[in-house]
């Protein structure tokens, strides 16, 4: 979490008598503040999202290996698992990750539902039992989330920016769904700043914040911040 990594927290606005998060950016349209970003840095941002992503699968082919022979040997099951996720603008696409869980996950899912920490639009399940061991050190080193480097790659995500979720049934409020005016990342604020301590109204609110702020400068910041955190062993991306 955000106090174990040395990262001072973020604090995204402030609550009401009843709790309720003052949403900083009401009223302010994210698509237009969006369009108003400088056209070279979304080209540079796009460079740097090709460049970045390629080396980055090359330096870690090894580890690709390595995974993916672990994975094999431990149930014989597929190597890759991916999960339809909310783009940009909202629209579907396969986000790729490493298979940290048992073959007849998807099965299994509505029986530990019940044990899940509720975030908003995200949930977390303690200790759940669908995950292999192998999928437990994956996830505790970041390896599970490698194959999004491949999405990165495909122009379905950017290195930076919001992080993508699992789709829902749930209605998403208009003032949530423009944290998707812009590609999801493998690494945001919200990813560096306290994680699954972050309640999902204040995660909108990083995000958001990051639309406002977001420049080359900002993502270079926050990609630097991810590595650091990922090599002093302090849990996943």
């Amino acid at each position: 979490m955000a106090r174990d990594k040395g990262i001072k927290p973020i604090f995204v606005g402030e609550r009401d008598a009843n709790g309720v998060l003052k949403r900083s950016y009401e009223g302010i349209d994210m698509r237009e503040v969006y369009r108003k970003k400088p056209v070279s840095y979304k080209i540079a941002k796009r460079l740097m999202d090709i460049f970045g992503s390629a080396i980055a699968m090359i330096l870690f082919s090894p580890v690709f290996l390595g995974t993916a022979i672990a994975i094999k040997l431990e149930d014989g099951g597929p190597v890759f698992y991916s999960g339809q996720r909310y783009g940009k603008d909202m629209k579907y696409f396969p986000m790729h990750k490493f298979r940290s869980m048992c073959i007849d996950a998807e099965k299994k899912t509505k029986s530990v539902l019940s044990d899940a920490d509720k975030n908003g639009l995200a949930f977390k399940i303690k200790d759940d039992p669908r995950i292999t061991k192998v999928g437990k050190f994956i996830r505790k080193t970041s390896i599970d989330e490698l194959p999004q480097f491949w999405n990165v790659f495909k122009g379905q995500m950017s290195l930076v920016g919001p992080r993508p979720i699992q789709t829902t049934d749930k209605e998403i409020e208009a003032y949530e769904k423009q944290r998707w005016v812009v590609k999801p990342g493998i690494t945001a604020i919200w990813q560096v700043c306290g994680r699954a301590e972050v309640p999902w109204d204040e995660w909108v609110e990083m995000d958001l914040k990051y639309i406002m702020e977001m420049s080359l400068w900002t993502d270079i910041k926050l990609m630097f911040i991810t590595v650091s955190a990922i090599l002093k062993k302090n849990g996943a991306m």
